[in-house]
């Protein structure tokens, strides 16, 4: 018999749909050690009745999470949280992607070993160079300033007018919003976002209580017409979007947008955060919001999508010195520092050159991989840049995106539903494909292949 009481997540009824928000309890609770490996789940109708909640929400719940691996439904005994995919003390493989998913959006690998030994080499450089006080001593909240000028370094293409005072470092893009948007909204407050919108910061706002409303898209991203008129209706304490690469529609703004959303923002007086994580891709460097209403954009270039998602840093261009020492004091409640150690990695190898040839490394790798998708998929129902490693797939008429999901599963091939980034009450019959997430080429190319195939069946199979 178990001791432990059973599991109850903390839902937010009002934050989206019920399903992905009970797979998502299950995910943060594994990560933050509240739920072990091998711990039984309560039945699915003894959750739905303590949740008040339909069934059929709690099973799709399940359903989510066992497609994303967290859980294993046994026959007989009920639903367990999953064990790791292998042994803590398991030395690492090279590399731990599955070859036929496509669900996350990461950079690919890329195939160049000189690359790969300068920056293992930058790494010893910063061992040899670093000093004991590297490993032993804190560092200030905002990051050391060695670092904070070399994120300026980084960020030179998109925002040349930047001082290094004007940046601070945090841990990830993430750790980074984490820290802003309580600066900005609260409990019952307004936020703007893209109607298709980053999963990540839809949590963030769930865990603060802020009501995050969708504005409408267009090819370019989110309309500069409909935020104005959501405006006059109701003025938000900000706006979030990621106007480069968006995901997960890839949606870029042209300046003269830009130009118009920072017109829009001023006009009303509403800050901006700006989620810049795809910025460094485009082999042409565009001009972030940042440039056109820097004072009032809170700027977040992370470095996760263009050179090592592994390293969690990430840096900020507050809108002036006073809005960044406020942003000081919030990182230092939230996250105390960045990793010094991972923040020095990355100087390194931005005052090397490693970074520049390292993003120049994944631009390649993906454009390559985008000419395979567009090769085997149909440009109608694939929306993709070749900048961009992940891709939007418009499913065909007759398809849904649960009668898709679920034919794809047994072949293998994983996908995100738009489920995961809707702001909407009825999310677009759409997925997201992660072109880097594949170990090779010839990985994406089978899943890919997979996908083309089953888009060619008949739909109506999936209606059961």
């Amino acid at each position: 018999m178990e001791s432990l009481p059973p599991w109850l997540p903390t839902i937010d009824k009002a934050a989206g749909p019920l399903y992905l928000a009970i797979a998502d309890a299950i995910a943060e609770d594994l990560a933050a050690g509240r739920l072990a490996p091998g711990r039984r789940l309560p039945a699915q109708r003894q959750l739905a009745d303590q949740l008040k909640v339909d069934f059929t929400t709690v099973t799709r719940g399940y359903s989510e999470a066992r497609r994303r691996g967290l859980v294993e439904a046994r026959v007989g005994q009920g639903t367990f949280v999953a064990a790791p995919l292998m042994p803590v003390d398991a030395p690492p493989a090279p590399s731990r992607r599955r070859a036929a998913d496509l669900s996350m959006n990461l950079p690919p690998l890329f195939d160049d070993g000189a690359l790969t030994e300068r920056m293992w080499a930058g790494v010893a450089g910063v061992r040899d160079g670093g000093g004991i006080s590297l490993l032993l001593d804190y560092q200030p909240p905002a990051g050391a300033l060695a670092d904070r000028a070399a994120g300026a370094v980084w960020l030179h293409p998109r925002l040349p007018e930047l001082e290094a005072d004007r940046v601070l470092i945090a841990a990830g893009a993430q750790s980074a919003l984490a820290a802003i948007l309580p600066l900005l909204a609260g409990q019952g407050d307004l936020v703007y976002a893209e109607a298709l919108t980053f999963p990540g910061f839809r949590a963030l706002a769930r865990q603060l209580g802020v009501k995050l409303v969708g504005i409408e898209m267009d090819g370019e991203g989110l309309s500069p017409e409909a935020l104005d008129a959501a405006c006059r209706t109701q003025t938000p304490k900000a706006i979030y979007c990621t106007p480069t690469l968006h995901n997960p529609t890839t949606a870029t703004m042209s300046a003269q947008r830009r130009e118009a959303i920072a017109g829009i923002a001023r006009r009303y007086g509403v800050p901006i955060i700006e989620d810049d994580a795809y910025g460094a891709l485009p082999s042409v460097p565009v001009a972030p919001l940042a440039a056109f209403a820097p004072e009032l954009t809170w700027y977040v270039g992370g470095v996760a999508k263009a050179l090592s998602p592994a390293l969690r840093i990430a840096y900020v261009a507050a809108p002036d010195g006073r809005q960044a020492a406020r942003l000081a004091t919030a990182l230092r409640a939230t996250i105390g520092m960045a990793s010094p150690l991972n923040a020095a990695i990355v100087t390194r190898w931005i005052q090397d050159g490693v970074a520049a040839d390292v993003c120049t490394a994944i631009r390649q790798e993906t454009a390559a991989r985008y000419g395979i998708a567009r090769g085997l998929l149909a440009e109608g129902v694939l929306k993709g840049r070749p900048d961009a490693f992940h891709m939007w797939l418009n499913l065909p008429p007759g398809w849904t995106r649960g009668g898709f999901l679920a034919r794809l599963g047994p072949v293998g091939a994983g996908v995100v539903a738009s489920d995961a980034f809707s702001l909407a009450s009825a999310p677009p019959e759409a997925v997201r494909i992660g072109l880097g997430a594949a170990p090779s080429r010839d990985d994406a190319a089978h899943a890919l292949t997979r996908i083309r195939d089953l888009l060619g069946e008949d739909p109506v199979l999936s209606i059961v």
